[in-house]
């Protein structure tokens, strides 16, 4: 039995991956002592960048209608352009008051629209 023409798991098999190559990437930036905080922060911020790059290659895969979830892209990008901001917000401050970040959304379950509303 084939399953490499699934839907669910190439699109599983993909968000595996991106997973995979975003924690072995950031061991580099993490590990070095020598790096500035700036520069490890920098190095974040791109790993961000090509975690939103594969989720939209991930979210153009074709669609598996029959399964009760599906992945909530929609919230991942919000997720990942808020910690973004936040990041890019520290490296270069436009004010020295603090500020309140927000909450992430988190949960990236979001029931098929045919099978069950979101609670």
């Amino acid at each position: 039995m084939s399953t490499t023409g699934n839907p669910t798991i190439v699109r599983r098999r993909t968000l595996g991956w991106v997973l995979v190559s975003l924690s072995v990437g950031l061991q580099p930036a993490l590990a070095g002592d020598t790096a500035s905080e700036e520069a490890q922060l920098a190095i974040v911020v791109r790993q961000l960048d090509m975690l939103d790059r594969l989720a939209e290659q991930c979210e153009r895969l074709p669609q598996d209608n029959v399964s009760r979830y599906h992945f909530d892209y929609a919230r991942l990008h919000a997720d990942v352009e808020r910690i973004r901001a936040g990041i890019r917000h520290y490296l270069s401050p436009p004010r020295a008051q603090p500020r309140d970040p927000g909450a992430l959304l988190g949960d990236y379950r979001a029931a098929n629209d045919k099978t069950e509303a979101r609670p």
